[in-house]
């Protein structure tokens, strides 16, 4: 049976008993003397769907890239209790962290379901996965619904959209069973349906995950995150909803960095304080 997550996104997050969460305390990650991030910290939990955001050169992918391996940092970053820094990049994968890219990293020439198939069976030969088989597993089939793609499961993955391969590579993760994900900047590049759509995607896999988004587009941003965490030279300067944080006088300070930046932004704060949260399309 095909299970579909029920559960939105909301501040705060569904936290129960089982509930997954993520831990930064005091992260800061230095390139030759020079801070990328400096003393970081973030509560995440699960069912917030949480998004991050700040000028160019803040530090927002610099931080997912700490929090995921790839670069080394100091500090603390738990998922759960459990210690990430000083792991391996497959070792953090392996507990449930998983991270997207901003151009998706897919098997082109492979079909959808083959893509699926071999991130759901690391611990299988290449030959095996690649092997048609005659069932399809319940976890790619519900991955292949959540993500909107099972008309296309038998598509070479190098002909989808650009909003599609954005949606497998999330499938991907799903079928890994990544708990938290960490998308850096999913929307880059897509039409206005694709930004609903993938928005959507983000609402339907947030209330049981914790879901951190890097992200430019502020009015995908509005539309769709519980909580906004602000970083600005590399340092959190705001966190709460996204009223509350772009109501911020620090945010619309330095955000941007222009007058006609803060403007918007408090026009923005407006409108969201007048719209129930979860409800904004726009």
């Amino acid at each position: 049976m095909i299970h579909i997550d029920n559960h939105q996104p909301t501040f705060g997050g569904n936290a129960g008993m089982s509930s997954q969460y993520l831990e930064v305390r005091g992260l800061t990650v230095s390139f030759d003397g020079f801070k990328a991030n400096t003393d970081v910290n973030l509560t995440l939990m699960q069912g917030d769907l949480r998004f991050l955001i700040g000028p160019n050169g803040a530090g927002k992918t610099t931080l997912i890239d700490a929090i995921t391996g790839l670069v080394p940092a100091t500090g603390s970053v738990t998922k759960s209790g459990v210690e990430l820094l000083g792991k391996k990049v497959h070792q953090i994968a392996r507990l449930g962290v998983g991270r997207t890219f901003q151009t998706a990293s897919i098997f082109e020439q492979l079909t959808v379901l083959q893509n699926l198939d071999i991130a759901a069976g690391s611990g299988r030969s290449m030959m095996t996965m690649l092997r048609k088989r005659k069932a399809v597993s319940d976890e790619i089939e519900e991955a292949l619904e959540t993500i909107g793609l099972t008309k296309e499961r038998d598509k070479p993955a190098g002909i989808l959209a650009h909003g599609q391969k954005q949606w497998l590579e999330i499938g991907m993760l799903l079928v890994q069973n990544a708990d938290v994900l960490l998308l850096d900047e999913p929307v880059a590049g897509m039409s206005h349906e694709e930004r609903e759509e993938t928005g959507e995607l983000l609402r339907r896999i947030g209330g049981e995950r914790t879901v951190v988004v890097v992200e430019h587009d502020m009015d995908f941003m509005r539309a769709f995150a519980t909580s906004v965490t602000v970083l600005a030279g590399g340092k959190v300067l705001s966190e709460g909803t996204v009223a509350e944080v772009q109501a911020d006088p620090k945010v619309q300070e330095v955000y941007l960095g222009t007058a006609a930046a803060g403007e918007e932004l408090e026009q923005i704060a407006e409108e969201s304080a007048e719209t129930p949260q979860g409800d904004s399309h726009a």
